[in-house]
């Protein structure tokens, strides 16, 4: 196990730049992980730290040891890939142990790492079967079993679940979980799926555009996301935004739609007059409650979910969502009043995006 840091990591594409000047560091036994859209710079990351790809400045320290030289397969990092990569005409057994065999360890330590391995991960079963015998989730903990063995500094995993259907994914999401539990190995994941990094992680760093927007633990990234991307791109359904101006008066209150509106605040977040994005998620508006903090609206669409039903409500020029309890006696045109907690409401500056 050890300690990761990226210090100033730029790569270039030509004139692209994939990823600006990203910095973090990561704890011995912590689990990162790298969320964001499609072609934000997660996986170019990732291939830098594994030596896949250089970077075109910057630093990778593993421990105290400076990776920018090393080779890949002396870094003592192990990866698992979202194809899986294993070698058809080998047994399960074989793929797992493969790498071992490669570094010349003796056939009896050899087997005795991998039965350990295949214990763990319930697959000591299927250890004389081929990689075309196995379902998506036992491949993929046979990828992970290969990992294990290598006893590696650095575990990085790739997207690795995004192969898998529903059901499948829940399960392997909670064996990485169980795993790292166990192991307290140091594990980089990447991953475009919200749910996989706030499960899984220990700390979240979400990007957009080759630049980390902000790096915390689950839960502050949910409740007090750096800029409006943040906000936005976590949270399903995602936050509900509405713009107005700040009325700093004795009650404070945000003046919002055509109609002026009244949303009662306990704090003015700007000076009186400012232009401001109120944030708040579905799960903090209610029906009835005692909050002087109130919308009103008119119901347009009704989504039952089974534990929950979401309501897309017309505020001013704006649509906004609750999640509301399910089998509630509401109506598609129906106005109605929700409560808003004050406390999780979230401010951003309409023009930089970024949290007041």
């Amino acid at each position: 196990m050890a300690t990761l840091s990226l210090r100033g990591i730029r790569k270039r594409f030509g004139t692209l730049e994939v990823l600006q000047s990203v910095d973090l560091e990561l704890e011995d036994g912590g689990f990162l992980v790298l969320l964001g859209p499609s072609g934000c710079g997660k996986s170019t990351l990732l291939s830098i730290i594994a030596g896949l790809e250089p970077a075109s400045a910057g630093d990778v320290v593993v421990g105290d040891r400076r990776m920018n030289d090393v080779f890949p397969k002396d870094r003592n990092i192990a990866m698992v890939f979202q194809s899986y990569a294993l070698y058809p005409t080998m047994t399960v057994g074989r793929n797992i142990g493969f790498g071992l065999e490669m570094r010349g360890l003796p056939a009896a330590e050899r087997q005795a790492k991998v039965q350990a391995a295949a214990d763990m991960l319930q697959i000591a079963h299927l250890l004389e079967r081929k990689p075309a015998q196995l379902s998506g989730g036992q491949r993929q903990r046979v990828a992970m079993g290969r990992a294990i063995v290598r006893d590696p500094d650095l575990f990085l995993f790739d997207e690795p679940l995004s192969n898998l259907d529903a059901k499948l994914r829940v399960e392997m999401r909670t064996e990485i979980k169980r795993l790292h539990d166990r192991l307290g190995t140091t594990v980089v994941y990447v991953t475009h799926d919200q749910v996989e990094a706030m499960t899984l992680g220990t700390q979240v760093a979400v990007m957009k555009s080759g630049v980390i927007q902000q790096l915390a633990d689950p839960q502050t990234i949910y409740d007090r996301p750096a800029n409006m991307f943040v906000a936005g791109f976590i949270g399903s359904p995602a936050m509900n935004f509405i713009e107005g101006t700040v009325d700093a008066g004795p009650t404070p209150a945000l003046i919002y739609g055509d109609d002026g509106q009244r949303l009662v605040l306990d704090r003015a977040p700007a000076p009186h007059g400012a232009a401001v994005i109120a944030g708040v998620r579905p799960e903090h508006l209610t029906l009835g409650g005692d909050s002087p903090a109130r919308l009103k609206g008119r119901i347009e669409v009704l989504e039952p979910t089974g534990p929950d039903t979401m309501v897309v409500i017309r505020v001013g020029t704006r649509e906004i969502t609750a999640r509301l309890p399910p089998r509630i006696a509401l109506s598609t045109g129906a106005p109605i009043d929700l409560a808003v907690d004050m406390t999780a409401l979230n401010f951003f500056d309409p023009e930089t995006g970024e949290r007041l």
